[in-house]
């Protein structure tokens, strides 16, 4: 009973110095909320469209002037204008006043007349990959188009009523695009990013209070007025429930509640990804409870896990597929739950899958609960020894 109490009045002593501390609340409170809908507010709207585009048409047939009229009515390309030349639409394209140059050959409607194959020369600014997806998109449509229109063309003179039934290429192919129907970036982004989120912000807020207490320990001669006394299996469950009491309903606004805001793609369960999400975030309190003895300064944890925020979104698989990496940077990843929590989520999220068809993910982010508990106890008991041999020493001189 007596160890019941003591992990209630942990608990307590714990959220107290959450809600009196604005930086702590700052990082549990303000970053949970607001990030999500910054980021969204950012990628909204979710695909490029009318992107400027110089031509340099050197054809001048009618044949040419069509394309372009073709090119101009998709929705990804907007045509701003002709250049007489390449070095005219380059200067273009240095002042940022287009992002993508075609180039038309002199000899583009003799080739097209003759049936022979055309080439058109196509510039791109790769400083934003999304620009260029959808110029991909745009002008792998043109091209089919004309591909089946250039056919039916010839049929109908080579073959005379066999134009009649030439309807499109012999082979159509249907692009459906799973987890992501609208093919966004937001949509792409948002279901990934705010898991790494929840997180970070309770590193952030984790070390912080750490970083309190150790500067409070510095101006007592070692002691900690506000620490309550407790075994060590005490004050690591007694922590992690107060940081879970604050989070779960967090996660259900960063999960749920902004998706339904912005009508990204949500196609999982509550039921199947909260209770994965749980676990996440428990191995996430014990993570924290590790990396607490090494903070000696609230201001340690804004350089340690902000910078290390970047190298955890890499190590996600979010900007870079897993099995790309090599092994060593494949097995820090496993080390981390957020990698198996953004995994595990999207599937969920994007692809309705349930909680036994994610059972990898699941098992290994309780994986991390039992070795990151274990290193959060076994730090603790040196350090809580340490603490109190060095009062012992003060006291006694």
């Amino acid at each position: 009973m007596n160890w019941f109490i003591s992990i209630f009045r942990v608990w307590r002593r714990e959220t107290w110095l959450v809600f009196t501390d604005i930086g702590v609340m700052l990082f549990f409170f303000g970053l949970p909320l607001a990030y999500p809908i910054v980021y969204t507010l950012i990628y909204n709207p979710e695909v490029v469209t009318e992107i400027p585009t110089v031509v340099v048409d050197n054809s001048r047939t009618a044949e040419s002037r069509e394309l372009v009229r073709t090119l101009d009515a998709t929705q990804s390309i907007h045509i701003k204008g002709y250049a007489a030349n390449l070095q005219e639409a380059r200067r273009a394209w240095a002042e940022k006043q287009c992002y993508g140059i075609i180039e038309i050959p002199a000899d583009y409607a003799k080739k097209i007349g003759s049936g022979e194959q055309a080439r058109i020369s196509f510039y791109n600014d790769m400083s934003l990959l999304i620009r260029f997806r959808q110029y991909l998109f745009a002008l792998t449509g043109v091209q089919m188009n004309e591909v089946t229109k250039l056919t039916a063309e010839r049929v109908a003179t080579l073959g005379g009523g066999l134009a009649t039934q030439v309807t499109g290429l012999p082979v159509d192919t249907h692009f459906e695009s799973l987890g992501d129907p609208t093919q966004g970036f937001a949509s792409f982004i948002i279901p990934g990013i705010v898991v790494p989120i929840l997180q970070q912000s309770m590193l952030l807020g984790i070390t912080m209070i750490a970083g309190t207490a150790a500067e409070r320990r510095r101006r007592n001669h070692g002691r900690d007025p506000y620490e309550y006394q407790a075994g060590p299996v005490a004050v690591l469950l007694g922590k992690s429930l107060c940081y879970m009491m604050l989070y779960i309903p967090l996660s259900y606004y960063i999960l749920h509640i902004v998706p339904e805001m912005f009508a990204l793609p949500h196609v999982g369960s509550a039921g199947d990804y909260m209770p994965f999400i749980f676990v996440m975030l428990l191995a996430t309190t014990f993570l924290g409870q590790t990396l607490q003895v090494f903070v000696r300064e609230r201001e340690t944890s804004l350089l340690v896990i902000v910078f290390s925020s970047l190298v955890f979104l890499f190590l996600s698989g979010l900007t870079w597929p897993r099995y790309a990496f090599n092994k060593f940077w494949l097995m820090v990843s496993d080390l981390v739950p957020a990698t198996w929590g953004v995994e595990g989520f999207i599937r969920i999220n994007g692809n309705a899958a349930t909680l036994p068809e994610i059972s990898r993910y699941y098992w290994s982010l309780w994986a991390l609960v039992g070795l990151y508990f274990v290193t959060a106890l076994i730090l603790r008991i040196y350090i809580s020894g340490g603490r109190h041999r060095s009062v012992a020493h003060r006291q006694a001189q």
